[in-house]
């Protein structure tokens, strides 16, 4: 039986982007649906099925709480954001696993990227701190914290934001003695949702930055640009904002130029820049 399930292993992946030069990837992830929760359970190992469960519905209702407060810290209504992703919402999880590395200075465990979903909860393992997010033109740490989550915003929500809440760029560096897990879950639009910036949040001083798309439109935009950058095996050289910003036109569609939504922290700081 076909399952839609991807499994991916970095660990001899080399980066070349604008952000990270010279750098292998050093990781291995496993990717799942979730929502519909009950169109997959079946799919999954039974032992831990329960379990698995009952954790993807109560993430469904932790995200939608984060999206009325997003909502409502823009001055809209309560789920009007919750209504722009549209019902059926993606919801993907997954699990990454860091292994050690004898040189975390050569390596990532996953290249600077921003989320091209809405929102993304990551659970961190207690032990040892891999994640890192630019703040005022630095790498900065973000060490786990005992019973919490860490929650990014993604393009899905820049857009409709109008610029005014912003998709974090952010990486996983590698221990040289200690391996690393985490389990992040995706909650973006459907297929069929229409994403732009909200007319309430259009005015003359905040004109809309970015053009409408169908969400399938931004993925398959994706898709195609994977392709083009397929390797003699069959991989893909990663370059996560190519990637990520793929769609982000600008209004003028004889231009067609990807938007760069975070020029105040260009260039960014070299792989091995810690705070």
């Amino acid at each position: 039986m076909t399952k839609p399930v991807r499994v991916s292993n970095d660990c001899l992946k080399v980066v070349e982007s604008q952000l990270e030069k010279k750098t292998t990837m050093w990781s291995e992830t496993f990717s799942h649906p979730r929502h519909p929760v009950d169109d997959f359970t079946h799919l999954l190992p039974r032992n831990p099925l329960p379990n698995i469960a009952e954790y993807a519905k109560e993430i469904g209702v932790l995200m939608k709480r984060l999206l009325s407060l997003i909502s409502q810290g823009l001055g809209l209504e309560k789920y009007c954001i919750q209504k722009r992703l549209g019902e059926s919402p993606r919801l993907v999880s997954q699990a990454n696993y860091y292994t050690p590395c004898p040189d975390p200075e050569l390596t990532l465990g996953f290249a600077v990227h921003t989320d091209l979903n809405a929102l993304t909860i990551l659970r961190q393992s207690q032990r040892v701190t891999g994640l890192q997010v630019i703040k005022d033109g630095r790498w900065v740490s973000v060490d786990p914290i005992p019973n919490s989550f860490v929650v990014n915003l993604g393009y899905q929500i820049q857009v409709p934001s109008n610029g005014r809440y912003k998709s974090v760029h952010h990486r996983a560096v590698t221990n040289k003695d200690l391996h690393r897990v985490s389990l992040a879950i995706f909650y973006g639009p459907n297929k069929d949702s229409i994403i732009g910036p909200i007319e309430d949040l259009i005015d003359e001083e905040h004109p809309p930055a970015y053009r409408k798309y169908r969400f399938a439109e931004f993925l398959e935009n994706i898709r195609q640009t994977r392709r083009k950058e397929a390797d003699g095996e069959g991989g893909f050289r990663v370059t996560p904002l190519r990637l990520c910003l793929a769609l982000m036109f600008s209004l003028k569609k004889e231009e067609q130029k990807p938007m760069w939504c975070a020029k105040n922290i260009e260039p960014l700081p070299k792989a091995d820049a810690h705070a």
